[in-house]
């Protein structure tokens, strides 16, 4: 089915299950929203399944791995080489998610969307889209026809998920060179001048960032990407794993699985989602804010508000593995916890706004 048939299916999130969740945090004896984002998020869940009475135990990250031509303009400490590197050491359950997956029971998924000359690998999924992006600085990283595949592509993962009894997503990403193409994608999407966007990423010097500043500038200039046609500059300025993530979180509003956002990258892809379909949002829980510069400017453009603040900037999915237990203690209290009826307490009144 071709993207613009799927998006349509794509339905508003259910206000009555919204409410009956609402109500049963109500109900439980405890502080008025006292659980904060927490008691939101199992909320926004309720909404997005249709049910308000969640199941969060089958999990799983989707780590999308894929290489930027950009990278030969040196707007990383890392070669490419580095790409393969780890999406080999994801597929040998060795990197920082992997061991923070174990921690928050959940299975990683490496995906290859197109990691430079990478053969099929034992663990790890192929999907790819290309052999690689092509260098953003000098024209399109790729066709848009390219694009509207990573998207489709990701919505796919999903739908494979949740037929395997996945109830929760997280998506991650590993591709040196993609912070320089997700702060092309966001200055182009928030009007905001590149230096607002951009970061040192994996840790660049004074030097490195002025680099991958210009390089960027020289990228929109080349490719003028149309911030009104999310195809035209994902195709343009993206990679595959943006796409490919644009993709997951779309196929998480289809399909009503429930995708955490992870930092900067994820955060991104999640906007390019949100503008091809707003009401893909309600499948969107943020994890984190990113430390990378554009982190919360972008979350608030999302609308969406992290869990957690702890400047973390590593990337794999690891920000929104870590909101996993966050969310299982929510459902702790959400459904074990004694009622004011049960208490024999008089029930607190909603107040104010939200409570």
């Amino acid at each position: 089915m071709e993207l613009k048939a799927l998006l349509r299916e794509i339905e508003p999130e259910d206000a009555a299950a919204r409410a009956k969740a609402r109500r049963h945090w109500n109900s439980c004896a405890k502080p008025l929203g006292g659980l904060g984002l927490l008691e939101t998020a199992l909320e926004d869940i309720a909404a997005l399944t249709g049910s308000a009475n969640m199941e969060l135990r089958d999990r799983a990250v989707l780590v999308l791995c894929a290489d930027n031509g950009v990278v030969c303009q040196g707007v990383t400490q890392s070669p490419s080489s580095v790409t393969t590197i780890v999406t080999e050491n994801l597929a040998a359950d060795r990197t920082s998610v992997c061991y923070m997956a174990k921690a928050a029971g959940c299975r990683v998924v490496p995906v290859d969307m197109g990691v430079l000359d990478f053969p099929e690998t034992p663990g790890v999924l192929s999907r790819r889209v290309g052999n690689g992006t092509a260098d953003i600085s000098v024209g399109p990283a790729m066709t848009r026809e390219q694009a509207e595949q990573a998207i489709l592509t990701g919505m796919e993962l999903v739908r494979e998920q949740r037929e395997q009894g996945v109830r929760l997503l997280a998506t991650g990403e590993m591709g040196i060179g993609n912070t320089t193409t997700s702060s092309a994608v966001a200055s182009v999407l928030l009007g905001r001048p590149v230096e607002e966007m951009t970061g040192r990423g994996a840790g660049l010097s004074n030097e490195g960032l002025a680099r991958k500043v210009a390089v960027i500038y020289q990228a929109l200039a080349c490719n003028r990407p149309n911030p009104e046609d999310i195809l035209d500059v994902l195709s343009k300025v993206g990679g595959f794993d943006i796409a490919g993530m644009c993709g997951i979180f779309l196929g998480g509003a289809r399909y009503r699985v429930p995708v955490l956002i992870d930092g900067f990258i994820s955060a991104v892809a999640a906007l390019c989602a949100l503008r091809l379909c707003p009401a893909a949002g309600k499948a969107m829980l943020a994890s984190h804010v990113s430390a990378e510069p554009a982190g919360q400017a972008v979350l608030e453009a999302l609308g969406k508000r992290p869990m957690i603040t702890a400047g973390m900037h590593l990337g794999e999915g690891t920000g929104a593995v870590a909101a996993m237990p966050l969310l299982d203690m929510a459902c702790a209290v959400y459904h074990g916890c004694y009622t004011f009826d049960d208490g024999g307490i008089e029930a607190y009144q909603p107040f104010g706004d939200g409570q």
